[in-house]
């Protein structure tokens, strides 16, 4: 088997008193009318949030946007891109409904992942029990049985899942750009078969029953004493801080706790647990791999070829003062971009690595000879 490694690359407000000197009448005069000033003030409800709940729509119809025939997120009535300052000076909140558009547009991709790339999603661990938590990956019916090339796609860290590139693209610039679709669309039709890692779903995450945050806030190995202390410091904060997170915080959230998923708790053991399972047991006799950023970190010790954020042409090599693999640009600065620009090209590279295997002549790109390690990064 033969290995081929692309790598992409509150407001807050506060009350405050000013401590007046010491003087005559007249500092004293202003003392006293200051505190009058600020007794007369109902602080609780001055520090409320005119805040609209956390409650936002779950499909992308209820939000009125919609992917129009070019891949881009529009607005189903004004035909503008998404806007991300839906409420002035609410920040948190613009933030949070950013957030459940993400997570409707993870669910979008998986869909297209099924309907128009025709792939077939595989559950992890592949002997899960019906009540452990689960991930899974997405994968060509001929992945595993394909004799000739298998492909291999890992997104970078983050809030990514299977299939993304980077979310930011996907909602303010198009799929084409943000998504894996255009690479496994393009793979299928030179006929390698296609598995699409999902480093980044590692846990689910579930509510905490109350005896939990009770057990969350009480279990201490401080002995007592010590734990007294700390009690009573903490209760005198307490009225104070609560004060505060009614503005900072006004709508508290539920707490919750991760339930890590076997075998698969990061994106490093997903990725040893998708080569030990499926990817070592393919017929392919090549095997190729594109990883975005943090994803090519799974991968490194392979013959294969860098394209990085760059202001130079595509292509166009790049020094390095790491012992890394041969790095060229992506044709682009812009480090989420890096993926899409240097499409055309990756295909190329691993065409020329069969070529050259072929007729027995060495690819162009050299194998590495030093693992970069995790802390040189």
């Amino acid at each position: 088997m033969y290995i081929y490694l692309s790598i992409l690359n509150l407001l807050t407000v506060w009350v405050m008193m000013a401590q007046l000197q010491q003087g005559g009448p007249d500092e004293k005069e202003k003392t006293t009318a200051l505190k009058d000033l600020l007794s007369r003030i109902d602080l609780d409800e001055l520090m409320k949030k005119d805040e609209p709940p956390l409650e936002f729509p779950d499909t992308l119809e209820g939000f009125e946007y919609i992917f129009n025939e070019k891949g881009q997120l529009r607005h189903i009535k004004t035909g503008e891109p998404f806007v991300f300052n839906y409420r002035e000076d609410l920040h948190r909140w613009n933030q949070k409904r950013y957030e459940a558009l993400g997570e409707i547009i993870t669910k979008y991709v998986y869909e297209l992942l099924q309907k128009e790339c025709h792939l077939k999603k595989v559950t992890l661990p592949v002997d899960a029990t019906e009540s452990e938590p689960k991930s899974f990956i997405f994968m060509s019916e001929d992945a595993l049985t394909n004799p000739d090339k298998l492909l291999v796609l890992i997104h970078g860290n983050g809030v990514v899942r299977a299939g993304q590139w980077a979310r930011r693209l996907i909602i303010n610039e198009d799929l084409d750009s943000g998504t894996q679709i255009p690479y496994i669309k393009r793979a299928v039709e030179e006929g390698y078969g296609v598995i699409v890692l999902n480093p980044n779903e590692n846990y689910i995450e579930v509510e905490k029953t109350k005896a939990q945050v009770q057990l969350s806030s009480d279990s201490s190995d401080e002995p007592a004493e010590k734990r007294e202390r700390k009690d009573k410091i903490q209760k005198e904060t307490k009225k104070r801080r609560d004060f505060y997170e009614k503005y900072r915080n006004p709508q508290k959230e539920k707490e919750t706790m991760q339930m890590y998923i076997r075998d698969n708790g990061s994106p490093e053991e997903h990725a040893i647990y998708v080569w030990d399972h499926f990817i070592s047991q393919s017929a392919a006799e090549n095997v190729f791999f594109v990883a975005h950023s943090y994803g090519g970190l799974a991968f490194v010790e392979l013959n294969c070829c860098n394209w990085v954020s760059s202001s130079e042409p595509l292509d166009t090599s790049v020094e390095s003062m790491l012992p890394d693999c041969p790095r060229v640009s992506a044709g682009t600065e812009r480090h989420e971009l890096t993926s899409w620009k240097s499409f055309p090209s990756i295909f190329k590279f691993f065409s020329e690595a069969l070529e050259a295997r072929t007729s027995s002549v060495k690819p162009t790109p050299t194998r590495r000879s030093n693992r970069i390690k995790y802390e040189e990064l």
